[in-house]
């Protein structure tokens, strides 16, 4: 990565500083970090639930549960699925209570991520560096890692992020969106090279989605001509 697409990604945020915008770019071949705009953590809305996904896979891997557990009217895996795919909220409240609070700060303690379970808040280099650990797999096994990730594509929100990514980069992302804030966190790879991308925005109200739906357009279409 060299400096002019530093420069581009901020003049894009300078362009629109109406919103608070912080973004975080990670190149996954030497694990360099380039941030933009706002650092403080933002409410990470449903962003946060791949920490969750990726918190019970690991007491899966530990022994500790199954994905074949009940939970709820269905399976611990049923729920993970719907969780990460479709951003159900009934299902991130079953998974975050059957790993549990505590467990789950801890978890996120253990992988360098400062998070509290119920103010949900993370900053975007926190949020990237969980996309990051989980696609190069410091996070989870190769075939828990693969299913979580498969679960990152054709959601049931596809507007931010993959909309602007063309034929040949493959994307795996979670969004958020509550109130104000609306989120992406995506990995992008053509296979030889991938990065971990993360926007995290916060503006007025619903109001003003589609205004910053476009930013998120420009600042990936700014990483993919940059980058691939």
């Amino acid at each position: 990565m060299d400096t002019s697409l530093d420069s581009e990604i901020n003049a894009i945020i300078d362009a629109n500083s109406q919103y608070q915008i912080g973004a975080t770019l990670i190149d996954l071949s030497n694990g360099s970090i380039h941030q933009y705009g706002v650092q403080a953590p933002f409410e990470a809305a449903s962003t946060a639930k791949v920490l969750a996904a990726a918190a019970y896979y690991h007491l899966v891997e530990t022994g500790a549960v199954s994905l074949d557990d009940p939970l709820g009217d269905y399976t611990a895996g049923y729920q993970i699925k719907e969780m990460i795919k479709d951003s159900d909220n009934e299902s991130w409240s079953l998974i975050m209570d059957a790993v549990g609070y505590s467990e789950l700060q801890s978890y996120a303690e253990s992988i360098g991520v400062s998070y509290d379970p119920m103010n949900n808040t993370l900053t975007p280099t926190e949020m990237a560096s969980i996309m990051a650990g989980l696609y190069d797999g410091k996070l989870l096994n190769q075939q828990d890692a693969a299913q979580l990730l498969s679960y990152m594509q054709n959601t049931n929100y596809e507007s931010l992020i993959p909309a602007a990514v063309p034929a040949g980069i493959t994307v795996f992302h979670k969004y958020g969106l509550l109130d104000d804030e609306l989120h992406d966190a995506g990995i992008l790879t053509n296979g030889a090279n991938s990065y971990a991308f993360v926007v995290y925005t916060k503006g007025k109200d619903e109001s003003d989605i589609p205004a910053r739906t476009e930013i998120f357009h420009e600042l990936t279409q700014a990483v993919v001509n940059g980058l691939f």
